[in-house]
């Protein structure tokens, strides 16, 4: 029926079908239609990227999603599902011709279960939320992306999000036991499950990480772990990001594992403390956070061995934080590091891309000479324990050709970061912004193996369209392969 319709009618007589449908089983404050409130919907955290979808859906029952899913199938509509827009790849960016799914009302805590360390939720529940329920408990979620106060448990698993602590914690992929998702036909899947192993093929870490590309997750069983019963944040101020860079190698050569450890540069630096008075240092060019968590006599013990360590590394300046106030306030600068950019330029570029440790000083050494080349600033923001590299390139998007050319430095950004033998994304995803980059790290023969996974769960193709891989002129026919 849709294909017939969109090549004769108009995007209005399109969406007063699909209203005329979905209204059956959506209550009306369900459906967003007007233009003005779709606007809301346009872009993810990546507001570069924008399009206003045809319509925006927000269903309160798995129930509705598994219709909708239903109905845009049978009529080759593409559906783009959404969390909370926190994502930095546009992902989450919708189609002008298909639908916006919001999980937003999917926010419901199913299930605790202290014992067996588990909680499970719907896809809308935020990531802090869960480990404000179980504190309590003594546990705590370990996946904390920046943006946990407002991100959606269901858009860290499309993202196989991580966070300053995944050094220690790992990301989202190694703490999530299970979840229930609906195919594109709408058809209900669980994968994973609470015992050590599950036979057959392990579709969890397919899924999980797949951009909404898969399926739309509708339920979420998470791992808990026990809260440490002490934790402190060491301050390492260094005037090189060199010497930062070869402390941060230091650390781990020790055998020694953080729970976290982060870097910024002196832009980032500055912005973060005017913004949140943290206490940093800003006559500085780098500043390491490195957190140590877990029995109180072997925190104090490692905390002392890394102070030591930084200081015969060149540090300028040591500091541990003496209390769960300050260790929070120390965060909460690293934690605003993004929206404190935003306050020195008019806009920034967040890119994410993922390098070998021995790589870092050799890597910012070349984005600071990118940086004078392109005549635009930069702000570096790092996990630096596992090489999860977050600069920031600040332009401004009312000057002429500026984002074009901010563009341009981004891809050249990941496409070192693959030279050096890393990859173009650790944590935000392709989306959209990464889509050209992804042939800098993959073959057509590579790229052709994630259609062939697309088509097995998606073979009319509504699922997130236009995302997470590139169109290859061969792909374009693959489909009749086998035919």
């Amino acid at each position: 029926m849709y294909s017939s319709v969109t090549s004769t009618s108009s995007f209005e007589t399109r969406k007063k079908l699909l209203i005329e449908e979905m209204a059956k089983f959506l209550p009306s404050d369900s459906i967003i239609a007007d233009e003005e409130t779709l606007r809301v919907y346009e872009c993810d955290g990546l507001s570069a990227y924008c399009e206003r979808p045809l319509l925006t859906v927000l269903p309160d029952s798995v129930e509705n999603v598994q219709k909708i899913l239903k109905l845009c199938h049978r009529w080759g509509v593409p559906v783009v599902a959404r969390g909370a827009g926190t994502g930095l790849s546009a992902g989450a960016t919708p189609s002008p011709e298909g639908i916006l799914l919001s999980l937003a009302r999917l926010n419901r805590i199913l299930r605790i279960d202290p014992e067996a360390r588990t909680a499970t939720v719907q896809p809308g529940v935020r990531n802090l939320a869960i480990s404000q329920a179980v504190e309590p408990m003594g546990l705590f979620y370990a996946p904390d992306p920046s943006s946990q106060i407002a991100c959606t448990i269901g858009g860290n698993l499309a993202e196989n999000a991580g966070g300053a602590h995944c050094l220690k914690y790992g990301l989202t992929v190694h703490n999530v036991l299970a979840f229930e998702m609906l195919t594109a036909e709408g058809e209900r899947v669980r994968v994973g499950g609470q015992g050590l192993d599950n036979c057959g093929f392990d579709l969890l870490p397919l899924i999980i990480g797949s951009e909404g590309l898969l399926g739309v997750i509708t339920e979420i069983t998470v791992k808990l772990l026990p809260s440490p019963d002490a934790a402190q944040v060491i301050m390492a101020a260094f005037d090189s990001v060199e010497k930062a860079g070869d402390a941060v190698a230091g650390v781990i050569a020790k055998g020694i594992i953080p729970a976290a450890l982060e870097m910024m540069d002196r832009y980032a630096i500055q912005a973060a403390e005017d913004f949140v008075r943290a206490g940093y240092p800003t006559n500085v060019e780098a500043l390491l956070l490195c957190e140590i968590d877990g029995v109180r006599e072997e925190v104090a013990e490692y905390v002392e061995q890394v102070e030591d360590l930084f200081r015969e590394l060149g540090a300028v300046a040591v500091r541990t934080s003496q209390s769960d106030a300050e260790r929070a306030l120390l965060w909460k600068g690293r934690k605003s590091a993004f929206p404190a950019v935003g306050r020195i330029s008019p806009d920034y570029y967040c890119m994410d891309g993922v390098i070998p440790r021995s790589q870092l000083s050799y890597v910012l050494t070349r984005m600071r000479e990118m940086s004078e080349e392109y005549g635009l600033r930069v702000a570096n923001v790092f996990h630096a324990g596992d090489g999860n590299l977050h600069p920031l390139i600040m332009f401004d998007a009312n000057v002429p050709g500026e984002f074009e050319k901010t563009e341009e430095f981004g891809g050249r950004i990941l496409e070192l970061c693959v030279a050096v033998g890393g990859c173009i994304t650790g944590e935000h995803g392709v989306g959209l912004e990464k889509i050209r980059q992804m042939r800098s790290q993959f073959s057509d023969s590579e790229l052709e193996q994630f259609h062939a996974v697309k088509e097995a769960f998606d073979p009319g193709g509504v699922l997130n369209p236009g995302k997470g891989v590139p169109i290859l002129r061969r792909c374009q026919e693959y489909r009749s392969i086998g035919n």
